[in-house]
């Protein structure tokens, strides 16, 4: 079985429910996972929207999951460090946290929510950017699990 990545608010390729997004709650959706590689030392998430239209926009950045973590409920706080010592990064809108779909009208966006399985811990402080967050990822990546959902309006 491979790395996977899975939500009970949608299916591959389907559409986001308005809940997870700007128009409703926009409160993070319940993410799975299954089979990560042999030696993960954490997860990390990087949630974006490729079709932005100033270019790709980051939604969540989300690190150092600990190993024998295999989901992440619905409604994640929007806090620097979850009770498992996860740390949470800054998305486009500068805000800690998961932000939801808010495309401008038109053609519906995709959003793409990658989890990482990492051969360590990255060690950022709470707040880094997607930036600083793939930096550290670099040669570290065991395996990369994905899932993706479409909103418009």
């Amino acid at each position: 079985m491979a790395f996977s990545l899975s939500s009970t608010a949608f299916p591959n390729g389907g559409d986001i429910p308005k809940k997870y997004t700007c128009d409703g709650a926009d409160v993070s959706p319940e993410l799975s996972w299954s089979n990560p590689p042999a030696g993960t030392q954490s997860f990390a998430l990087i949630v974006e929207d490729p079709d932005a239209p100033a270019g790709t926009w980051t939604h969540w950045v989300l690190y150092d999951l600990p190993p024998d973590t295999t989901a992440l409920e619905e409604n994640v706080p929007k806090v620097d460090q979850l009770p498992n010592g996860a740390r949470q990064g800054r998305n486009d809108f500068r805000k800690i946290g998961y932000g939801g779909p808010c495309p401008p009208s038109g053609k519906p966006h995709r959003y793409f929510f990658r989890l990482y399985a990492l051969d360590r811990k990255l060690g950022l402080k709470s707040g880094a950017d997607k930036k600083e967050v793939e930096r550290a990822m670099s040669g570290h990546t065991l395996g990369q699990a994905e899932l993706m959902g479409k909103f418009g309006h």
